[in-house]
Formats: structure tokens, sequence, C-alpha cells
């Protein structure tokens, strides 16, 4: 939720933030992405951004009972002010930090409960390495661990197109975000230190595996992975992990699968002994945006 991402990952004007607290003190912000099309009014998730939302700056030393209030109190103020907004529609994934949705609840919001996966103390590599199932991890990057090399030299235009070629050779479908959207968001967390792209390569030099992920002082996120179609059985997608980690260990503390609820990747991220960590996907939306969006799926036409 910083400035430098949302500045990346949005189109100008498009994102703003939602203030509750005084000018000496900032209680809590709301940031979003919103978009206006057609009509509609909407507030949604920013191009390949996990979490969005919520961000509370608790008092020292509270209590439990207090803290409770104090959320009730700060989250009244920013949901009254996203409901004066007249939004047709409003969706936005949270932290998984962010535990106390029930303010929205009375406010007629909507909750569902999405998982992602983590992999904590990245630093002690003898835990991680032994919480990895043994027959889908284990065995596969001691196999294969020595046939492979990691680096850091692919250029974001080569890194783009290897995720294209990838996507729609696998899923027959477009990639989902523009290589602009892509170059400002790699350009901006490598500016900060905070975003590289890695790949694995064979003795020939050809390319398994690339990855970029992105981090903070808490976690590295697994924003983008593309593997080889060709190379997919050869225990790449397993050692870039594995090696992402360690050369991360001393940047960040966990890693971030970032989801999924497709449950065949789920159970990957479950093989590599990542934690099942819920977070909440809060939305609402108009009568109008309702029947909207029944009309155009009935036309088989998107928003």
């Amino acid at each position: 939720m910083q400035y430098w991402w949302m500045e990346a990952a949005c189109k100008p004007d498009s994102w703003n933030v939602l203030f509750c607290g005084d000018d000496d003190n900032t209680e809590a912000v709301l940031v979003f992405h919103i978009q206006e099309k057609l009509g509609i009014k909407r507030v949604i998730q920013p191009t390949l951004t996990q979490y969005n939302g919520i961000w509370i700056n608790y008092p020292k030393d509270i209590s439990l009972d207090k803290r409770y209030d104090f959320e009730n109190r700060v989250m009244e103020n920013l949901i009254n002010q996203l409901d004066a907004m007249n939004l047709d529609f409003y969706e936005q994934k949270f932290h998984y930090s962010f535990t106390n949705w029930q303010p929205f609840y009375w406010k007629q919001y909507k909750q569902t409960t999405h998982y992602t996966y983590l992999i904590e103390n990245i630093a002690d590599r003898d835990v991680v390495f032994a919480m990895m199932s043994h027959k889908k991890r284990q065995k596969k990057i001691l196999s294969s661990e020595d046939n492979f090399t990691l680096d850091t030299d692919m250029p974001i235009n080569d890194f783009y197109e290897f995720c294209k070629n990838t996507i729609e050779k696998k899923q027959h479908a477009p990639i989902l975000y523009t290589f602009d959207t892509l170059r400002k968001i790699y350009d901006a967390s490598v500016e900060r230190n905070q975003g590289m792209i890695f790949t694995i390569r064979d003795k020939e030099n050809n390319i398994h595996c690339s990855l970029f992920t992105v981090w903070d002082d808490n976690s590295a996120y697994n924003l983008i992975i593309a593997i080889n179609p060709k190379y997919k059985s050869s225990g790449a997608s397993s050692c870039i992990i594995w090696m992402v980690m360690d050369a991360l260990k001393d940047k960040t503390l966990n890693y971030d699968f970032e989801g999924s609820m497709i449950q065949g990747v789920a159970l990957k991220n479950q093989s590599y002994g990542a934690k099942q960590i819920p977070y909440s996907v809060i939305s609402k939306s108009s009568c109008k945006y309702n029947f909207i969006k029944s009309l155009r799926n009935l036309l088989h036409i998107g928003f």
C-alpha cells in the first residue's frame, strides 16, 4: 500500500486515500484504486497487487477491548467516507494481518476468505528444507540443483515476452497485464532495491523458469513466475523458489506465494511446507451494478 507501488501499479490519477485522524495524528487510512468505465464506478485491486485496503495506526500499549473500540471507530469513519463515494462496485483484498471485518459487515458489505501460503523465517534453511514435501521438493531439489544456475540478468522486456509466450502456450489465453504496467512496477521496485528478476538456466543456457519477486522488510512476494512448457518436469520451478529464498534471506523474513485458491496451485504451494494463511476479500455492489452485470453476462459481454 506504499505510495510508490500505487503510482507504479495504477494509471495516473486512478488511486486515492481516505484518512481518519487529524493533522497531528493519522489513525487509519484506506488506500484504493478506482476505475470509471461505461458509467460504472468501481474500486478494484490494482494490477499485480495482492493486498490493498486499510492500514491502522494503533496507539501504544492499548488493551484488547480498547483496541476493538479503536478499530470500530476508525473503520466506521473510513467506511462512511467510502459509502459517500456512491460506488457501484467495491472489492479489495486485505492483508492477512487485517482480521476484524465486522464493521464492514455492519454496513452490509460481504466477505470471502481466500488463502495465501507463507514460508516463515527463510533464513533458517535447514528448517525450511525439512518442511518441504520429500517426494515433490527435496528429491527434485537434491537431484537437479547442480544442473542449474541462477542469474539476475534478464531484461524486463525479455521477461515480459517469456511470460507472454509461456502463458499463451499453456493457457491459450492472453497475458493479463501490459508491458507498460510491468515495466513501471519493475523500475520502481529495482530503484528501491525491493525487486529482482531471477532466472534458472541449464548448462546449455536454456531458460527453464523465471521469477519476478518483490520484497519489503516482512516478506518476499512471488509476484510472477513463468515456466517454460518444454522443461516443465525438469524441477526448475522447485529449485528457483529454493534459490531465491536463499538469495533474499538477508533482505526479508518470509516468503509469500500470494495464493492461490486454484486447487493445483494450492497443493503445489503446500508441498513447499508453506503455512496456509487466510485473508479477507471484502466487497459490496449496488443494485444497478448487479443488474448491468447480469445483463452483460447474459449477452456474454464483460466489464
